[in-house]
């Protein structure tokens, strides 16, 4: 079976790793915010739509990363995932898709970076955006993968 026909792959995707993501994308999203002119605005309403704008977006990069590590890796069913690869395909797929974003959007004025924001030299890019979509995906995924004693008492 594959995992697209797995009923704990989604359940693992929609349930576990997903939400993860969004609170620790969220928790970045806010944490980086003096990276970026955005929080020189005056105006709270615009940095809050900006954090929550972003942490939503994060979600649906992290979801495709995801998914098209599942469809790279012809992964099988959720107990037999070849973790390993999976989070090393979507790391990378978050990655390529961060650096070209952030150049378009720099490029396009849609926002701007700070005096304190780190540039990778060879990408023109920030390092905070490309560091999250390494930091943010692990603490997710094994935030996701972890068992509680609690579901671990109830599973018998």
């Amino acid at each position: 079976m594959i995992w697209a026909e797995d009923a704990e792959s989604w359940r693992y995707i929609l349930f576990r790793y997903l939400p993860r993501l969004a609170v620790t994308s969220l928790v970045w999203e806010i944490a980086q915010l003096p990276l970026y002119t955005l929080w020189e605005s005056p105006h709270l309403d615009q940095i809050a739509f900006a954090v929550a704008h972003c942490s939503l977006g994060d979600v649906v990069i992290g979801a495709g990363a995801l998914i098209s590590a599942l469809v790279l890796s012809r992964a099988p069913c959720r107990k037999d995932w070849p973790t390993r690869r999976i989070v090393v395909l979507m790391i990378g797929l978050a990655l390529a898709y961060t650096a070209l974003s952030e150049r378009i959007n720099l490029a396009l004025e849609n926002w701007a970076y700070a005096a304190a924001m780190p540039i990778v030299p060879w990408l023109e890019v920030g390092l905070a955006p490309l560091l999250q979509w390494v930091v943010v995906p692990l603490v997710a995924w094994r935030w996701a993968t972890q068992r509680t004693s609690f579901a671990t008492a109830h599973e018998s």
